[in-house]
């Protein structure tokens, strides 16, 4: 159940040119399509609603009726209302709700590029290499020995040595971050997130129940001696960062940071849970930090990664990186779950890597002439509109004019743009001066997205056509 004083949180500033009864229930749609509020939860009662929002019990009446009629809100009487996704609505790799059949958006929603050329001739060489595997049982819960070592490798090609036993291959590194937090956390314990923070892990602690605390990640970069002061004031049971091309800002943790945040973990009572997925992607060629475990000695650090960024997405193919027994008990906890990745996956993404040295530096050349697109068209398009230019990674962290940014996501989406609110990013509704852009598409495209952000932005300021697109303009 969403509390009311957490609904208040994630409205925001929810009021506009509209009527109150409209503007809620137009703000409350968002949050749904957006997947700050997923489909099942129960939002606050009507008289609860109107207190802490300082509205008319009538307006949330009227507004909770409006999404009702609209497919986004069930209620039962006497047992309250459920956010709900109608029929004709589809959920996308960002958390996205999207109406079906939009195939001609320009979705910048998931940072991600397509397949690379290599991987056609990697699965046939991986359905090659399938019949030396399929007399067995094909469960593999650590993942296929070559593919363990093969990860391993590239560890210890980074400067920390590490054995095919610490490390266990996962479908996906999203998994590889719930059974990390089934491991590490118990529910009402208190997990440590940088702000902003990847979307889809604030989902993952959410599911488990955790307790949220943020450290402010400065525009720039993180600040050491606040990073350490949180830390210790905190104290949380679990700390997960992304040093390496933060998503959404792109920033990359400096090694000496690095080497004083693990050192404070341990009395902290602090384990910390790495996410190293964009960690092959520098755009610059200069040498990248040593990984934030090679500074461990006490255990404490549990990195994640996969392959989904550097070669595809497609192929749902990740990895834990631990000390030895931690993996054993990763492995134990993971068999309640599924029995291991699937095989012919395991084997193709083997090949993958194999191929390394060709796929990478083509990737890091796409990613860098996209996103030298992507910044000349916001610096002609959007001059009012500040941003770092990341030297890695693959999004933008764009700094609006105004505190806009999940209107500027509605409108956008009525010029045929899918961005995702800088909220999303942010705990309890914060961030909405932000919004990410990854640089994913064709040059062509996001000089496109840009120009009609720059329409939709000035949408926002006149309520034009997106005005705050209420449930029931959509469905009619």
């Amino acid at each position: 159940m969403l509390s009311a004083t957490q609904f208040a949180r994630l409205l925001g500033d929810w009021r506009s040119r509209e009527a109150d009864y409209l503007a809620l229930a137009g703000a409350v749609h968002r949050l749904v399509l957006d997947g700050r509020v997923p489909p099942g939860v129960r939002l606050p009662a009507e008289r609860e609603a109107a207190l802490v929002l300082g509205a008319s019990r009538t307006t949330v009446t009227a507004a909770y009726r409006r999404l009702r009629e609209s497919g986004f809100l069930t209620s039962r009487q006497g047992a309250g209302s459920w956010t709900s996704v109608p029929d004709g609505h589809r959920i996308g790799t960002s958390g996205l709700w999207s109406p079906s059949g939009d195939a001609d958006v320009l979705d910048l929603g998931c940072a991600a590029l397509p397949a690379p050329p290599q991987l056609a001739d990697a699965v046939r060489e991986a359905a090659d290499d399938l019949p030396g595997y399929s007399a067995g049982s094909g469960y593999t819960p650590t993942g296929l020995a070559p593919l363990r070592a093969a990860v391993a490798e590239r560890y210890t090609e980074r400067g920390l040595p590490t054995t095919p036993e610490q490390v266990m291959i996962t479908t996906g590194a999203q998994q590889a971050f719930d059974l990390a937090l089934r491991l590490l956390l118990s529910p009402g314990e208190t997990a440590l997130v940088e702000v902003p923070t990847y979307a889809n892990a604030l989902v993952a602690l959410a599911a488990h129940r955790a307790r949220v605390a943020g450290y402010g990640l400065p525009g720039t970069g993180w600040d050491g001696d606040e990073l350490i002061a949180t830390l210790r004031q905190v104290r949380p049971r679990v700390a997960y960062l992304l040093p390496d091309f933060h998503n959404p800002t792109g920033h990359l943790m400096p090694a000496a940071t690095r080497e004083r945040l693990v050192a404070a973990t341990h009395p902290a009572g602090t384990d910390l849970v790495v996410d190293e997925t964009f960690a092959e992607l520098s755009l610059t060629g200069a040498p990248m930090p040593p990984p934030v475990a090679a500074f461990d000695r006490h255990a404490r650090v549990i990195t994640i990664g996969g392959m989904s960024k550097a070669y595809w997405g497609g192929l749902r193919i990740g990895w834990i990186r631990a000390a030895g027994p931690v993996i054993q008990r990763l492995a134990a906890l993971r068999v309640g779950a599924d029995m291991g990745s699937p095989v012919l996956e395991q084997l193709v993404a083997g090949r993958l890597m194999a191929r390394a040295a060709e796929i990478i530096p083509a990737q890091r050349a796409t990613l860098l002439s996209r996103r030298d697109a992507l910044v000349a068209a916001l610096r002609a398009e959007c001059p009012e509109w500040r941003f770092e230019v990341p030297t890695g990674g693959m999004s933008m962290w764009v700094e609006l004019d105004a505190p806009v940014s999940t209107a500027l996501a509605a409108a956008a989406e009525q010029r045929g743009v899918r961005v995702a609110a800088g909220p999303r990013f942010g705990v309890d509704g914060l961030m909405e001066r932000f919004v990410r852009l990854p640089y994913t598409l064709t040059e062509a495209q996001l000089t496109e997205v840009v120009s009609r952000l720059r329409q939709a932005r000035a949408d926002v300021d006149a309520g034009g056509p997106a005005r705050t697109q209420t449930a029931l303009d959509i469905v009619a």
